[in-house]
């Protein structure tokens, strides 16, 4: 995303739209609020990523959204996990070990149900597993918390939507209260996201990237989010997005990622963000809250 031309061509829109953008988190001290803050894949910088146990460190933490990766297996399980390969976050080098390279779309949920997800972490983590959807989505329940849901790669799993869908339908996620502020599924893949929006458009959908502001009007259609990089953002280019409406007739949101310091949390903050992803939401939430 080339961010200087981004800035130049929303210096026109900025002055003609300021007045239809939502309160700025960055004017809390006008009675604005501080954006939402999203456990990246759980609190993963304190318990291994996508696992029941960094669902759980969120909920200590008293983080009200989380953030997760699924993928399906080789006989059709939807399971969490943000690499296509089983090899950063499994032993399963060592259960499987003439299987390179040990991509998720070629083992079977019972043998990835056999690997260690936990010690790669830290030894205390030792045995957790990489959990289904159902699973996962059944623990973030437990803790009245709410789900961002990334369908990752999904190009490379023809029909991933609908069967997402499904999951989530059976486990009483697509009803109204879920529809309504719980739930958000999102994808770096526009077809996706436009797919998942074509087979059920109560599910509020994102994309993940930066695309130019006169591609804006086209994501609008579709998708609710525009969730970029906090590498590449202005305020210049938030408020651009913001002062479009999605497909549900509310201004589009901005959640960025990943952000894991206070100093940037408060920078992006200050561009009027809607939300923070980040491995460390307490840390997050500690900078934009005061």
């Amino acid at each position: 995303m080339h961010m200087r031309a981004v800035v130049a061509s929303t210096t026109a829109l900025l002055g003609t739209t300021a007045l239809l953008l939502p309160l700025s988190p960055a004017r809390a001290s006008d009675g604005g609020t501080p954006p939402v803050v999203v456990a990246h894949r759980g609190a993963s910088g304190y318990a291994p990523e996508n696992t029941l146990a960094a669902v759980d460190e969120a909920a200590a933490l008293g983080i009200d959204w989380v953030e997760n990766d699924v993928q399906r297996t080789k006989d059709g399980e939807l399971v969490v996990l943000h690499d296509d390969s089983l090899a950063r976050t499994t032993n399963v080098e060592t259960v499987f070990p003439g299987r390179s390279p040990w991509k998720v779309k070629d083992f079977t949920a019972a043998e990835i149900a056999r690997l260690d997800a936990g010690s790669w972490f830290g030894p205390a983590y030792a045995g957790v597993r990489v959990p289904t959807l159902e699973q996962f989505v059944r623990r973030v329940e437990r803790h009245d918390q709410n789900l961002l849901l990334e369908l990752k790669s999904p190009e490379l799993y023809p029909g991933i939507e609908q069967e997402t869908l499904k999951v989530l339908s059976n486990e009483g996620w697509l009803d109204r209260a879920h529809l309504r502020d719980r739930l958000v599924v999102q994808s770096f893949n526009t077809d996706s996201v436009r797919t998942v929006h074509e087979l059920k458009p109560g599910v509020k959908t994102g994309f993940i990237g930066a695309p130019p502001v006169s591609d804006l009007p086209a994501y609008a259609d579709f998708a609710d989010q525009i969730n970029p990089p906090h590498t590449s953002l202005s305020g210049a280019y938030v408020a651009a997005v913001q002062a479009f409406h999605g497909p549900h007739d509310k201004p589009l949101e901005v959640l960025t990622w990943t952000v894991n310091d206070a100093a940037a949390a408060r920078r992006v903050a200050g561009f009027g963000v809607d939300g923070i992803i980040s491995n460390k939401p307490d840390v997050v939430r500690d900078a934009v809250d005061g």
